[in-house]
């Protein structure tokens, strides 16, 4: 179809990426080649982590950082006819050129010029060796030419530091002055090799790194997932000084401050060359380079390379009760100047001689490293990416949250976090500096003046100008002054866009915040608040770049929402280094408000010259004549101006405003550059409420709990964000502008997302006066003061109320459409809710483009029982809505074949596997109810990492909802509230989510895996990511879906609409190649036909209803689903309520079948037969030409009609992601060990190795037991002993029946999901360090495991146990967050514990052992109580549990808390498939195990687990005696018998010793006189003659002729005789390494008869 309009795609967002990292560092300094080829086989191992194009052929990219290769270098010269300075005397750069010969000479020419000019000597040039034809065809294309120069060292610079200083300048000059062309490193000490590569590509691309002249110290590895799938040579890592995986989320706002310090910084060491940096960060590059863009900067201007990295990324001081005075003072002192750059980031670094790393404060990275005896430092993403001799290893650990790590190799060193501070804390006495010049709000004099007060009639008056309603003021304010929280709504949003809106919505409601998806996980702002800080300073930043005590003169205020005597302080500041002024917003109510704005400018500016650093940006004194600019917009106008003028450091905006009083309103004024706000309206409010009666609370008290809310929510705004800082979030500008015009975006909120133009400087103005006229009557007319009634989240009737999509006649008559199954009826609501004279949504500016030429027969039309098959019920859990409604929908849609969803909520085992088992079965963060039936009942299993109505935030079910039988469902506690973490625990960037993906198949292999993701700028990026992590369906949600409980800032301000998602993710999909792996869903207040078809046409394929299905069941939008009183019985768990319920399945049914009707007469009408043919023809589609209302015609929605790739851009099932399944070690090793299907279960054991490659091992596994047998196996049937260093997801959703060992070590996520098994790790016993002091298992063990037992011997990492529900475990210590969530279960950590230990944990014990009674610090006590272990039942309990962890692990320290406890009658026997080794290994390391269980390692084998003996039929006596042989076939070769009687011969030599042993038949004689030859009973080929020998017939009878003749000898004789015919065995024989094989075999005349019979048998 020719299509007439062309539009342009949405545009993309920045880049996104995750990682995996690697280093090996010789400690000593030492320069290997092995070095390197650890490095490049971490990266390799590693390639799980990498990301790949979608054929697999282009990585991502892939590098390394090294120190110069000083051998390779020198040969090459001397290959060129060249001579090289020694080491240290020369630079070497690594530039990636532009292909084109003539511009390639140019860029040289050019830096040889500037060089030159530098003094700097250019020695050579060496094009570098490379093998191109090993890179695909995409790589190739965009390849540099890679070319390396050598620059003489100029004896007017130092070697090392000083050196590289002048190379550092002279490359920065050569940045500015070209283009096209990219300087990889350029440094006298590091270089870097990089590019777009496969993991395995880096090594065979560049010969260099294959040459063992390649020698060097250090090497860093990286390789990276980029989630916008548009990776290039260029960013690639690593960088010039970093390594780094994570996102940094606040760059916004790091930019704009970086570059405006420019004014303020000077360096000593730079001097006047320092603005030769200029500008410090190259702003069109990623989040990383720009990082590693002021890391160097700072590093060359003097601070040293970790100090720099330390104050970027700060730990979370303000609330550590451990840290020493002298770093918090540190960290307080650069806190005044510097923000931190918050987000999720492991990060190494390196100047060539030092090697660093570190963590961001909330540990949302994995980094382990390891420490050899032989000296080197390994560090990587996972453990074991290279193997390592255990007993070469001296210690084992993880890198901390918020802790560094460094190497010196100079020194030889390896230095701690608590090393490193402290040797730069102690040099400057910040402590005295702070207390000098530091000003604490707390600390100013309150002024000797009252706090300007209003009348009654003023403030009604005010309410009327700065849009104060009804709605607001009772539903806002006054719950937040009462409570101290931000109240809850539900239900979502159905009011039009603020742009659409006819009742001039406040500038506030058109930017919709930001959130992290995937890549930058949201943190947890409630349970984890120990690393949020709501610090800010006022005042004028000092220079960064010399200490001095006057760099701290600054303003902290503690809460940036200020009570009106807070602000009456700071106004009154007037001291040297702390000036304020107060500017005023007013403006004539007839001037231009772009004229007001450039007067407030001057203002500004005038107030800076005048000395003042802290400007007031003041809205009091509204009168008749004067009107305020909306207080948004003058603060970020004003933020931007000092931003371009280079001022922003230099001066703090604080405002002084009646606008805001939402927790929305604060967190955009925060986040475009308020340091600080003061809502005097609001406070008044409060006031007013208080002297009316409405609240009976003390008016301070009152205040400071409104402000705590606010705080507390913009707080959680931020931390969906990612962001853990108010500092870093103050003008980070994480929001998107939907329908403002670009001029306007562009001028005053710069570098703000905005896709949807829209209303610009006029249509602001003229809503401040129509606000401004509702309180002064133009006309002099007496005004109605009365405050308004919006009716913006509950429905209020009137024209001047907001209209509502669902409101009573659209309910109404969508209820009697479905409850009579009359499709006219269903067509009239239809026509109500898609009026285009009203339109809501961005949908409803648009059209159909029919052509009535091509319209076809309503016949020829996919039918509707096709059709329904792409519908989905979206995600209402159990719980949030009642049981009858929840059946309800799942039975409709599995009559239809659709899918319902079950939410987050988990299901009531009874309903799996009928015709009321949800299809679609959610894994959300808070795991509830997340087993392995629940998992194997699915078809499709649905990971969610956001909700539409409340992206970045968990689910929240309150207290009142979680009555027994939803408790039993989610493992929970009766009556306790039910919140979700935000979906970080397991998520923490894009390959984590690939591994979760991962898990989930290997739960359930025939289930598709979807990912749910909400609308917001850069989910296209996001959903490319997600596609090549592995997801076979991307959900694209809209912000205004249904919610059971939400915050009502989340509902209205977060995420955006689904047609903006929806369109990108499409676009993004296809211009990467990837559309057709995945199919698109998309859901968010779908109501009708046309709906669906514009989703469609958009790229949708499958289509999600939830809202609509509610109100079809009985729902009249009472929005009470948060209170648990939904009078229709449908959001409520009260069973007086639940009896009122009225729906049933077939209502359900006919609203589908409608919509699916109704979407058959608009493909009739485009002459499209099948659905599959609209998917991403927005050709179809037009903008409508004659918009109804003013506002709606300003709208620009073409980006999401831009037409994309060819006629196939939909999913295809050939192109579906490969998880490689049967080549796990689950299909290969652990399913051939089942019985066929229908046979019962038999016991049987395994041992094998595992590396970290071996991800979800015994998940495959586990979810056929539970397919055939439930959860109904006895424990250890099926035992299985690993060996290795396992990988990720160690036993993942593990059922009942099922015991894995492992011998070694895990990475992250061991026993996520236990769902019955057993787990026990425990270290090498050839180890040498101590598991109890060393981590043996990774972050986020066990998390959501609802029941099972594991123990690990070794300390875990970061977020242990995180929402167990019913596990039993017990550790050696864990660190941060451990417990966190936990509603059921048993833990015990027999050690240290990290910070926030048990926040959230509303049920479960946990025992933890504290000798040093410093628990206390790091528990977390707002919902547990601490108290000592005393009761009898709880000894009792902790006796058998550290009992059964010595059995399973062998710990020593359990062991000796047992002896210490006086508990020496608690023998411990050790079992489970023991053989000699392990028993050996226990004894080695000095386990206290008393008796060892020995069985079929020992006694019979591991085919025949079960001890006894049993009769085998050998041989028949015949009539004349003589005797004909018999014996056993079967499939396993060790089953087979041996034919004919028989007699066993043993060999002995001269000297006694047993040499061998013969089975011969029973009339047999064995002569050894010639002597005898035998053969090798495994490798048969081998044999041995035995010479000088005797044979001794050692069989004894044990029955003849039937009778028994043999008597068994007490158990002192069986000692004694073993225990001599063991001594009469070699000591070669015996030993434990590589014993020699004792050879048993059958005589020639026994052979030769089993051979015959087997072959006559064998027929």
């Amino acid at each position: 179809m020719k299509q007439p309009h062309q539009y342009r795609p949405l545009e993309q967002q920045p880049q996104h990426d995750a990682c995996g990292i690697g280093a090996v560092v010789n400690i000593s300094g030492q320069r290997t080649h092995e070095t390197l080829d650890g490095a490049l086989k971490i990266v390799e191992k590693l390639a799980h982590r990498t990301g790949k194009d979608a054929d697999g052929t282009t990585g991502d990219g892939v590098g390394v950082m090294t120190q110069l290769p000083h051998a390779l270098f020198q040969k090459a010269a001397q290959q060129a006819g060249q001579t090289l300075p020694d080491a240290g005397d020369y630079g070497a750069a690594m530039i990636f050129f532009p292909q084109d010969p003539l511009k390639r000479m140019r860029s040289r020419k050019l830096l040889e010029m500037i060089l030159s000019r530098e003094g700097l000597e250019l020695l050579f040039w060496r094009d570098v060796p490379v093998c191109p034809e090993i890179l695909s065809e995409k790589a190739r294309s965009s390849m540099p030419y890679i070319a390396q120069c050598f620059i003489r060292r100029p004896d007017t610079a130092a070697r090392g530091l000083d050196f590289d200083r002048r190379l550092y300048l002279a490359r920065r000059e050569y940045e500015h002055s070209v283009s096209g062309t990219y300087v990889v490193s350029m440094s006298s000490r590091t270089i870097v090799y990089k590019g777009l590569f496969l993991v395995w590509q880096l090594r065979q691309f560049y010969p260099d790194l294959q040459d063992a002249d390649y020698t060097s110290a250090l090497a860093l590895v990286h390789s990276r997932f980029s989630t916008n799938t548009t990776p290039s040579w260029k960013r690639a890592h690593p960088n010039r000084i970093i390594l780094h995986n994570g996102e940094i989320n606040t760059i916004r706002g790091n930019i704009n401050r970086m570059l405006a310090r420019e004014e303020t910084m000077a360096s000593s060491v730079l001097g006047d060359t320092i603005a030769r940096a200029y500008p410090v960060v190259e702003t069109d590059g990623s989040d990383s380079s720009m990082l590693d863009n002021t890391l160097e900067f700072l590093m060359y201007s003097g601070i040293e390379l970790p100090k720099a990295v330390m104050l970027c990324i700060p730990e979370p001081w303000g609330k550590d009760k451990n840290m020493s005075r002298e770093k918090r003072d540190m960290f307080h002192y650069y806190a005044t100047m510097m923000e931190p750059w918050d987000g999720p980031a492991a990060i190494l670094f390196s100047d060539g001689e030092q090697v660093g790393a570190v963590l961001d404060r909330n540990g949302l990275r994995p980094a382990r490293y390891l420490v050899t005896n032989d000296g080197y430092l390994i560090l990587a993403s996972e453990v074991g990416a290279l193997p390592v001799a255990p007993e070469k290893i001296v210690r084992k650990s993880r890198l901390q949250p918020g802790k560094m790590l460094l190497v010196d190799t100079r020194t030889g060193t390896v230095l701690e976090d608590a090393a490193i501070k402290h040797r730069y804390a102690a040099q400057i006495p910040y402590g005295e500096w702070l207390d000098q010049e530091l000003l604490q709000l707390a600390d100013i004099p309150i002024p000797n003046r009252k706090v300007p007060e209003y009348t009654a009639q003023e403030r009604s008056r005010l309410y009327k100008i700065f849009g104060y309603t009804y709605d607001e003021i009772h539903s806002a304010i006054l719950p937040m002054a009462k409570n101290g929280a931000e109240p809850t709504a539900s239900m979502g949003a159905d009011i039009p866009l603020a742009v659409l809106s006819e009742k001039h919505q406040p500038l506030f409601y058109y930017f919709k915040q930001m959130f992290a998806q995937v890549t930058n996980p949201p943190i947890d702002a409630l349970r984890e608040a120990i690393v949020t800080d709501t610090t800010v300073y006022a005042g004028s930043d000092g220079n960064l770049l010399a200490d001095c005590a006057e760099n701290c003169r600054v303003l902290q205020i503690n809460n940036p929402v200020l009570s009106s005597r807070d602000l009456m302080k700071i106004e009154g500041l007037h001291m040297p280094g702390l000036q304020a002024k107060k500017v005023s917003l007013l403006y004539y109510k007839n001037s231009s408000l772009a004229l007001a704005l450039d007067r407030l400018f001057v203002a500004c500016d005038k107030a800076y010259y005048a000395g003042a650093n802290i400007l007031i940006l003041s809205d009091r004194g509204v009168d008749e004549n004067h009107i305020a600019i909306p207080s948004l917009l003058a603060v970020s106008a004003v933020q931007q101006y000092l931003v371009r003028t280079k001022k922003r450091t230099a001066i703090s905006i604080i405002l002084e405003s009646a606008e805001p009083r939402d927790v929305h309103h604060f967190a955009t004024l925060f986040g475009y550059g308020a340091s600080a706000v003061n809502p005097y309206l609001a406070q008044d409010c409060i006031g007013e409420l208080i002297a009316g009666g409405a609240l009976n609370k003390d008016y301070y008290a009152a205040v400071d709990a409104y402000n705590k809310a606010i705080l507390d929510g913009v707080m959680r705004i931020a931390s969906k964000m990612g962001i853990s800082s108010m500092q870093s979030y103050e003008g980070a500008q994480i929001f998107e502008a939907v329908g403002i015009c670009k001029d306007v975006v562009d001028r005053y909120f710069t570098n703000t997302v905005s896709r949807v133009g829209g209303i610009g400087l006029q249509e602001i103005n003229e809503a401040v006066l129509w606000r401004h006229d509702r309180a002064y009557d133009p006309m002099d007319l007496t005004a109605d003061l009365t405050v308004d009634s919006s009716g913006f989240h509950k429905l209020r009737s009137g024209s001047d109320m907001e209209d509502h999509m669902y409101n009573p006649l659209t309910i109404l008559t969508l209820q009697q459409a479905v409850r009579t199954g009359d499709f006219d009826c269903f067509r009239r609501y239809s026509a109500m809710v898609d009026d285009e004279q009203l339109p809501h949504t961005l949908r409803g500016l648009l059209g159909f483009r029919f052509d009535e030429t091509k319209a076809i027969p309503l016949s020829e039309v996919e039918p509707v029982s096709s059709i329904v098959r792409r519908f989905k019920t979206g995600a209402m859990s159990y719980g949030s809505i009642s049981e009858e409604a929840h059946r309800c929908l799942a039975a409709a849609m599995n009559r239809l074949g659709g899918k319902s969803n079950s939410g987050e909520g988990g299901e009531e085992p009874a309903r799996l596997g009928t015709e009321e088992n949800s299809a679609i079965k959610q894994v959300a963060s808070g795991r509830f109810g997340v087993t392995s039936e629940y998992l194997v009942s699915a078809k499709e299993i649905q990971i969610k990492l956001a909700q539409g109505a409340k992206p970045g935030e968990g689910g929240h079910l309150p207290g009142s909802k979680v009555w027994p039988w939803i408790a039993r469902t989610r493992h929970s506690t009766p009556g306790v509230a039910l919140i979700s973490p935000p979906p970080h625990h397991d998520i923490y960037s894009i390959e984590d989510l690939a591994q979760l993906i991962y898990d989930l198949k290997c739960a359930n292999e025939n289930a598709e895996i979807s990912v749910k993701l909400v609308s917001e700028a850069g989910v296209g990026t996001i959903a490319a990511g997600v596609a090549k992590a592995g997801a076979q369906t991307v959900l694209i949600s809209g912000y205004d879906g249904g919610t059971g409980a939400a915050p009502r800032s989340s509902i209205y301000n977060a995420g955006l609409p689904w047609e903006l998602g929806l369109a990108e993710a499409h676009q993004s999909l296809i211009a990467n190649g990837l559309r057709g792996r995945v199919r698109l869903e998309t859901d968010g207040k779908l109501m009708t036909g046309r709906d669906v078809a514009i989703a469609c046409m958009l790229g949708a394929e499958e289509f999600g209803f939830a809202t609509a299905p509610l109100v079809c069941l009985g729902c009249v939008m009472m929005r009470v689903c948060n209170l648990d009183t939904c009078p229709m019985g449908i959001a409520t768990q009260r069973p007086e309520l639940r009896k009122n319920f009225c729906g049933k399945p077939e209502y359900v049914v006919n609203f589908m079948e409608f919509v699916a009707q109704e979407l058959r007469l608009i493909l009739a009408k485009l002459g499209v037969r099948t659905v599959d043919e609209l998917v991403g023809h927005t050709e179809y589609l037009q903008i409508l030409p004659h918009q109804i209302t003013q506002r709606a015609a300003m709208v620009d929605v073409s980006g999401i009609l831009a037409r994309c790739g060819g006629e196939n851009c939909r999913y295809d099932p050939a192109q579906r992601f490969d998880f490689k399944l049967d080549a796990t070690l689950d299909k290969k090793v652990l399913l051939p060990l089942l019985p066929k299907k229908g046979k019962p279960a038999a016991p049987k054991q395994c041992a094998l190795d595992i590396s970290c490659t071996d991800r979800a091992f015994g998940t495959l596994f586990g979810a056929e037991i539970t397919r055939r047998w439930g959860g109904t196996l006895p424990d250890d049937t099926y035992q299985i002993r690993c060996r290795g260093g396992a990988g990720q997801s160690f036993g993942a959703f593990l059922p009942k029946g099922v015991t894995l060992t492992l011998e070694g070590d895990s990475n992250d996520y061991f026993g996520k999901g236990l769902s019955g098994g057993k787990l026990a790790v425990y270290a090498d016993p050839a180890s040498i360090f101590d598991p109890a002091e060393n981590v043996i298992i990774g972050n986020v063990a066990l998390y959501g495991a609802t029941g099972g037992s594991a123990f690990i011997s070794g300390v875990a990492g970061e977020r242990f146990c995180v929402r167990n529900s019913g596990a039993t475990a017990v550790v050696e210590g864990v660190g941060d967050h451990g417990c966190e969530y936990m509603t059921g279960g048993t833990v015990v950590v027999l050690g240290r514990t990290g910070r926030n230990f048990a926040a959230g944990m509303s049920g479960g014990v946990a025992y933890v052992l504290d000798p040093e009674h410093k628990l206390y610090l790091r528990v977390n006590k707002e919902l547990v109580s601490v108290e000592t272990v005393s009761q009898k039942q709880d000894i009792a309990r902790l006796k058998e549990l550290l009992r059964r962890h010595v059995e399973a692990t062998g710990s020593k320290k359990a062991r000796q808390m047992l002896d210490a406890a006086g508990y020496p009658d608690c023998t411990v026997c050790a079992s489970n498939s023991l053989d000699e080794y392990i028993v050996r290994d226990l004894i080695l390391q000095g386990a206290r195990v008393d008796s060892f269980g020995i069985g079929e390692n020992m006694i019979t084998a591991k085919s025949d687990p079960v001890f006894g003996g049993v009769y085998k039929l050998a041989a028949v006596k015949e009539d004349d005696g003589s005797y004909t042989p018999k014996m056993k076939l079967s499939e396993s070769v060790e089953k087979m018998t041996i034919p004919c009687l028989k007699k066993v011969w043993r060999i002995y030599d001269e000297d006694g010793k047993a040499q061998a042993d013969l089975i011969t038949m029973a009339d047999e004689v064995v002569d050894t006189k010639n002597g005898i030859t035998l053969f090798d009973p495994i490798e048969t080929w081998k044999e041995c003659t035995y010479v000088n020998s005797t044979a001794r017939c050692i069989s004894t009878p044990i029955y003849e002729n039937g009778k028994r003749v043999y008597t068994s000898p007490n158990l002192a004789d069986i000692r004694k005789f073993c225990k001599a015919q063991v001594g009469t065995l070699w000591d070669e024989v015996k030993r434990f390494e590589n014993p020699h094989r004792y050879y048993v075999d059958l005589s020639r005349n026994l052979w030769d008869t089993r051979s015959e019979l087997l072959k006559k048998l064998s027929k």
